[in-house]
């Protein structure tokens, strides 16, 4: 590895912000604003649910034109993981640059302020250098959190009180009567309805194209200004709701099911869930799995959304070309975790797997020697706070827990973390999990004694689809005790000497 820093060296320097002189070449930076260039822009794109299934990362089944191209001008990340495999512990973890062991968010319930009222988040931070800080759609998972964070308000688009549906397009006549039957006789879970949806409407009909429509009109206004932009898109997340025309750009007859719908063997009942989210919605069955035929709908939905924002990411890269700042705006594009497509014999998230923590991430700066490259180097989203201010030449806070991704761009094949780190939570039990160049190693602990009650090991050349526990199978046994005491040495202990 070019200019070599060793762990407590380099810790030290992320702490003083040293790290952005030494980290190697990769761009020429701004620095606040002062000789030539100016500050870099950011736009920092979040999209729910979008497991790595594109076109980019070699995976044909999905259309996405436009996340390609970004891909294609950036650097894509092959191995990127989230810290937990749900919407607000994950994007905590990116917006504050800490692990969920740091920040105590598990769940839904926890905002960010409450649980760290003083943190300083990555908004904040870019705010505080003179950025307009502009929060659309969905970044934090509770709109109000993090209000000293941005410069206006946070803005989403398709959030109506009860009712609000009718007559606007968001549902078609026959689906608005489902989910009125649905919530007469669930009128705890209001709202959620059916599952999917294809109304033959234009994309702003639905929330995500009136939050793109804000957006271009902000990059409008910003276009003179050092702003840092987070759009974050609803959907691919249930229900499945997208304007027709991307439904019918799919065939059913080619939608293909899950070729490991089945848990996998010998896996501990801590890995896996009943996939409540989706069971929640009108048509789901409560119990058992989905039909082949209501799988397929549900894949071909998924595959329609997805298309669907990728549209709307497309409108703003040619915002971005039209006002012609593309060559000052650091572009980061992110999807909070994975999601199970009736693999493993589930739907959803909220698991260990690396269906759920694997996660697409394409980082595209200007300047960059040679984009369209790729990187199997193991990042977390962790790191994606302190690339960012490396990137745009502002020091990086001491708190973070994660390392800048900058000196990949020019260098995709460096030597880099030993490890990635990601946790889920059973009531008293945590789940740690551990990937490795080679191994998805999980021990399952209980969250007072910290005492072992399972363990999980994947070996992903042998298998890389995770189907087979090979935790209790002999010839691994010097594998395990490795992975276990790296495991609890920590993240620190996975970054290179």
């Amino acid at each position: 590895m070019s200019n070599p820093v060793n762990r407590r060296d380099f810790l030290c320097m992320m702490a003083s912000g040293a790290a952005l002189s030494i980290l190697g070449p990769a761009i020429s930076l701004a620095r606040d604003g002062q000789g030539g260039r100016g500050k870099m822009n950011v736009l920092f794109i979040a999209v729910d649910d979008l497991r790595p299934q594109l076109g980019c990362y070699g995976q044909k089944q999905i259309i996405s034109p436009n996340i390609d191209r970004l891909a294609a001008r950036g650097l894509l990340f092959e191995r990127t993981y989230c810290q937990q495999a749900v919407c607000a512990p994950s994007r905590a973890s990116v917006l504050s640059g800490v692990r969920p062991d740091t920040s105590k968010i598990y769940d839904l319930n926890t905002p960010l302020r409450k649980a760290m009222p003083d943190v300083l988040s990555l908004p904040q931070h870019f705010k505080n250098y003179g950025y307009e800080s502009i929060s659309i759609g969905k970044i934090y998972h509770h709109p109000k959190d993090d209000r000293q964070g941005w410069t206006a308000d946070p803005y989403r688009a398709g959030t109506f009180p009860k009712g609000a549906w009718k007559g606007r397009g968001y549902l078609t006549k026959e689906a608005f009567a489902q989910m009125e039957n649905y919530n007469k006789a669930n009128p705890k879970m209001q709202g959620r309805g059916p599952a999917f949806e294809a109304a033959d409407v234009v994309d702003n009909a639905y929330p995500d194209g009136c939050n793109t429509n804000y957006a271009v009109k902000e990059l409008n206004r910003l276009k003179d200004k050092p702003f840092f932009l987070a759009m974050g898109f609803y959907k691919p997340h249930l229900p499945f709701n997208s304007p027709k025309k991307y439904w019918d750009i799919y065939k059913p007859e080619d939608i293909k099911l899950a070729d490991n719908p089945f848990v996998p063997k010998n896996a501990p009942t801590y890995a896996t869930t009943n996939w409540g989210e989706l069971r929640n919605y009108y048509g789901i069955p409560q119990k058992g799995p989905c039909s082949d035929e209501l799988a397929r709908q549900l894949i071909h939905g998924y595959y329609a959304c997805v298309s669907y924002i990728d549209a709307q990411i497309g409108r703003l890269l040619d915002e971005l070309d039209r006002l012609k700042l593309s060559d000052k705006t650091v572009i980061i594009l992110w999807g909070d975790h994975g999601w199970k497509l009736g693999e493993h014999a589930g739907w959803c998230k909220h698991t260990n797997f690396e269906l759920d923590t694997h996660v697409p991430m394409i980082l595209s700066v200007p300047g960059m020697k040679t984009p369209g490259r790729r990187t199997r180097a193991l990042t977390e989203y962790v790191d994606i706070y302190p690339t960012l201010c490396h990137a745009c030449g502002l020091k990086i806070p001491g708190h973070l827990e994660g390392r800048s991704m900058i000196p990949l761009l020019d260098d995709p094949d460096r030597q880099w973390k030993k490890a990635a780190f990601s946790q889920y939570p059973r009531g008293r039990v945590m789940g740690y999990t551990m990937r490795t160049e080679r191994f998805r190693y999980t021990e399952w602990r209980d969250r007072k004694t910290n005492g072992l009650m399972a363990r999980e090991l994947y070996d992903h050349e042998k298998d890389p689809q995770e189907n087979v526990n090979a935790a209790a199978q002999p010839e691994y046994e010097s594998d395990i005790r490795r992975l276990s005491g790296m495991l609890k040495r920590g993240w620190h202990a996975a970054l290179p000497e």
